[in-house]
């Protein structure tokens, strides 16, 4: 039996990684549904491991985008003043809910995770129609502070769910400045490492990381995501993002409303 979980393990993170390197989906939304539900891990040690997992699956892509030169280290570094804290915070306030609610704080957690899981998929669903809109406006915000009010928010919620280190601050950033596509995605991607660097020692701390889990999902998404990444120009992966987000967004709706077949 426990090889037989080992393997279903790895098999997760193989498929997890497919996913991402074909969808560019984030970590986050497609890991959490699956480590909850599917592997049956407690919530709170889910997040916890999946905010680990997040931080080792970004670092090569960072680097790689820092070789490029394709990261605006003055935005990383102002969507850090904010998300840091934002992430103490979360992390704050969720071992809170824990300490008042006991094993109550895996509920707190599912409808959390639900509720952004029908948001994220609706943004990815537009990023197309925000993207040509935005290009046509100027930006709205920018000062430093107002990039650093975007990682507060976002930080808060890594903090509370692991989700939204590269998903929600992506869209943020396209909403309000107006930066070059893969200049966007590259500083995404270094100030994620960063942000899920921070939370994962947070949860690690508070013994909410299961170590050999991480490990083993990484088996098997490191090779899922490199393999992915070559399907991704010989599959129609338009489509298959909109199914992807339609399960999710489904997925999200379910955990919210629990009635829901």
């Amino acid at each position: 039996m426990r090889v037989e979980l080992l393997l279903a393990k790895i098999l997760v993170g193989f498929v997890t990684g497919v996913l991402i390197g074909l969808t560019g989906v984030g970590g986050g939304v497609l890991m959490l549904p699956i480590l909850i539900f599917g592997l049956r891990v407690p919530a709170i040690i889910a997040v916890g491991s999946d905010a680990l997992f997040n931080f080792f699956t970004k670092i090569p892509a960072g680097l790689l985008h820092l070789k490029k030169k394709t990261v605006r280290r003055k935005v990383v570094l102002a969507l850090a003043v904010g998300s840091i804290p934002g992430s103490i915070a979360g992390v704050g306030a969720l071992q809170r809910i824990r300490h008042l609610h006991g094993d109550g704080v895996n509920d707190f957690i599912k409808m959390a995770v639900g509720i952004l899981l029908i948001l994220v998929p609706m943004l990815l669903l537009f990023q197309r129609r925000i993207e040509e809109r935005v290009m046509h406006q100027p930006p709205t915000l920018k000062s430093f502070a107002g990039i650093s009010v975007i990682g507060l928010f976002a930080g808060f919620l890594v903090g509370m769910t692991s989700v939204g280190s590269g998903s929600i601050i992506m869209m943020l950033l396209l909403l309000f400045y107006r930066f070059p596509p893969k200049h966007n995605v590259g500083t995404d991607v270094v100030h994620a490492v960063v942000l899920t660097g921070v939370t994962s020692l947070l949860h690690f701390k508070l013994g909410n990381v299961d170590p050999k889990l991480v490990m083993t999902l990484l088996v098997g998404s490191i090779p899922g995501g490199l393999i992915g990444s070559q399907l991704s120009t010989q599959v129609p992966t338009v489509w298959l993002r909109r199914i992807l987000c339609a399960v999710l967004l489904l997925t999200g709706l379910r955990m919210v409303w629990p009635a829901v077949p």
